[in-house]
């Protein structure tokens, strides 16, 4: 399986802090990979990493074959990317329709307006997220759950082959969390690779195809059934930590207390 992003024994340091340190992994094209771990334990940092954002003190990132840095404008357009969303104003003036446009900005630049062309491929990506009745409406008005799906729409506008999200259900319910995730699923099931950042460590484990378990180091990074034991959790969070299953989803129970030495 070719790799689409490539890190060999990357170590980031932010504020003369060392956040990531000798971080060694892949993601193969047409896997759906979830990052997880406790806060502050660098998975945003690592996604920054990865879009070029960030550069590494030490070690090697390549993505689709080149250091992130030296992509090209077209070459970036074939890169998706959700970041960790805000609360919204009621009063934005933007409309979800607008929302999605502005991810072409970067092919269409912030004065060139939207073709005819370019209205039909938001409207393509609304219909995929299941959010193309919501086109006029004001975006501060939305659900979270149905302003996360504008995002995301955003973010699959340019129709890229890798689609990197941080934390993309902060502040949805469960229960759209879940149907979040399985839309997720269909989109990399259409051709997409997908890397992203969640806390929801149970509920994710039933959609991804890979799990890598960070903190500051990559703890274990492989098959969900593989890595998310007692001991690889314990060895994330600091705790004693294990999985229950209650209705849908398996569920994390966690009994904090501090390794010898932290």
């Amino acid at each position: 399986m070719k790799a689409l992003v490539s890190l060999r024994d990357v170590w980031v340091e932010v504020g003369g802090h060392t956040v990531l340190e000798a971080v060694t992994m892949e993601v193969g094209e047409g896997e759906f990979v979830s990052v997880v771990g406790p806060n502050g334990a660098g998975k945003t940092t690592l996604l920054k990493t990865i879009l070029g954002l960030i550069r590494p003190s030490r070690g090697e990132v390549r993505v689709f074959g080149k250091p992130p840095w030296e992509l090209s404008r077209k070459e970036r357009a074939r890169i998706g990317y959700l970041p960790q969303i805000q609360e919204i104003d009621p009063s934005f003036p933007l409309r979800a329709m607008d929302v999605v446009l502005t991810g072409l900005y970067g092919v269409l630049g912030y004065v060139r307006r939207p073709s005819k062309r370019e209205r039909e491929a938001a409207l393509e990506a609304m219909e995929l997220v299941g959010v193309r009745d919501l086109a006029d409406r004001p975006i501060g008005e939305l659900s979270g759950g149905q302003r996360q799906r504008v995002f995301l729409a955003r973010a699959l506008v340019g129709r890229p082959e890798l689609l990197l999200l941080d934390e993309p259900t902060t502040g949805v319910d469960p229960a759209a969390s879940e149907d979040f995730y399985g839309l997720l699923r269909r989109i990399q099931e259409g051709g997409v690779t997908i890397l992203m950042v969640t806390h929801d460590v149970g509920v994710v484990s039933r959609y991804v195809d890979k799990v890598a378990c960070i903190n500051r180091s990559l703890v274990v990074h492989g098959r969900p059934e593989e890595v998310l034991t007692d001991e690889a959790l314990a060895e994330m969070y600091g705790c004693s930590a294990l999985f229950f299953h209650h209705g849908r989803a398996p569920h994390m129970v966690v009994r904090f207390h501090r390794k010898e030495g932290k």
